[in-house]
């Protein structure tokens, strides 16, 4: 099923995203060389990345509408 496609990839791009997270909190995605600093990772992407991730995971990648009907009392 699609759905369940989808979710499995959001999973393992979220195990991927989540690794990289902590490599970059433990200092190995930063270098300073010469003077300069040099980041290979954005940390606000990564984190960005996985709150994707969540949404598909726990929305199961779908929209959900509700709709509400005003009631006079």
């Amino acid at each position: 099923m699609v759905i369940n496609s989808s979710i499995q990839r959001a999973a393992e791009r979220l195990d991927m995203y989540i690794k990289a997270e902590k490599a970059i909190l433990s200092g190995a995605q930063s270098y300073n060389i010469g003077g300069q600093s040099l980041t290979r990772a954005n940390l606000a992407e990564i984190r960005a990345g996985i709150s994707e991730c969540e949404a598909i995971i726990n929305g199961g990648g779908r929209r959900r509408f509700t709709r509400l009907v005003p009631v006079d009392d």
